[in-house]
């Protein structure tokens, strides 16, 4: 029997326990981190750099690129060594940091997926009264609540599940994992994690139903605008986000709303790479692709670390 106070360290998943697989995950792993960090910080970079991109709907995309960043570097280096290395350990103090700040990147992820909603909706529906209501307090004050949210929340699901006593310390995933977690437990879920399961299905709920109602508005709006030129501006700021909340969306419920399974499919670990990974590396691209404001303050910050002197 194991439990929390013995339990030295946790075994993860293997994607394959052929040398030559291990290889070729750390490779898939290592483009994937690598195409993320990369997309991110440009982000970042441009953003912070290009004084007409200091609005706060590309203030909202900076930090939405830095809890992106986190949340991949949370999980994807983990995985890379232990596949180089061929092992499947991961230390119960290391486990626990990991479902610790994975829970708090994603959820002030979607805390600001909502907020960037809503600066849509008011730029779109109610422009005369956009800087009046999306004006600097209120910017700080949304993505300060989304922080706090993603910090408290993180930290009571994190105390509940290790609150529990686990059977067992092999988690049939490539990372810690609160589902897998939960799997493993050998007596009934405590109060803290019961309230946290609870809150999460409350605040997944209403960011889920809130976004789709939300676009629902804008989308109404944008049909009646006269001019061709207007529709597909507001179009080409809204259908990013649109396309990245709808990712995160379907294949996070995918991932936490199924049976949990003694072993994994491989469609299961699919989904899985899909909500934890693809959308950090993928946001920086989609908002590239439809935004010229935002691709021409790249464009700049590429020319100048090429050509710093031109």
């Amino acid at each position: 029997m194991f439990n929390r106070t013995t339990m030295s360290d946790f075994l993860l998943l293997e994607f394959s326990e052929v040398r030559e697989l291990q290889f070729l995950h750390f490779t898939v792993f290592l483009m994937i981190y690598l195409a993320t960090v990369a997309g991110n910080l440009l982000i970042i970079t441009s953003v912070a750099l290009d004084h007409h991109l200091h609005t706060p709907m590309y203030f909202f995309l900076m930090n939405l690129a830095v809890l992106d960043l986190g949340q991949a570097s949370v999980i994807v280096p983990k995985s890379m060594t232990n596949s180089l290395l061929n092992t499947r350990h991961i230390s119960y103090s290391g486990c626990v940091a990991q479902v610790f700040l994975f829970l708090f990147f994603v959820t002030s992820d979607l805390c600001i997926l909502t907020v960037m909603a809503y600066d849509r909706y008011v730029a779109i529906c109610n422009p005369l009264h956009y800087a009046m209501v999306i004006n600097q307090q209120a910017c700080t004050e949304m993505l300060a609540g989304a922080w706090i949210a993603g910090f408290l929340y993180a930290g009571m699901h994190t105390t509940g599940t290790f609150a529990i006593h686990f059977c067992s310390n092999i988690v049939n995933q490539f990372f810690c994992e609160i589902p897998q977690l939960i799997k493993l437990t050998c007596s009934d879920l405590n109060l803290i994690e019961m309230t946290a399961v609870g809150i999460g299905l409350l605040l997944g709920v209403a960011c889920f139903v809130y976004i789709p109602v939300t676009y629902v508005h804008i989308f109404t709006t944008v049909l009646r605008l006269p001019s061709a030129k207007g529709r597909q501006k507001a179009l080409s700021t809204c259908l990013p986000h649109l396309i990245v909340c709808s990712t995160f969306i379907f294949a996070a419920c995918f991932a936490y709303m199924k049976p949990v399974s003694n072993t994994p499919t491989q469609l299961e670990l699919i989904f899985t790479v899909i909500y934890s990974l693809v959308p950090p590396m993928l946001n920086p691209v989609i908002y590239n692709i439809r935004n010229k404001e935002i691709k021409k303050a790249m464009s700049k910050v590429l020319r100048f670390s090429y050509f710093p002197l031109i």
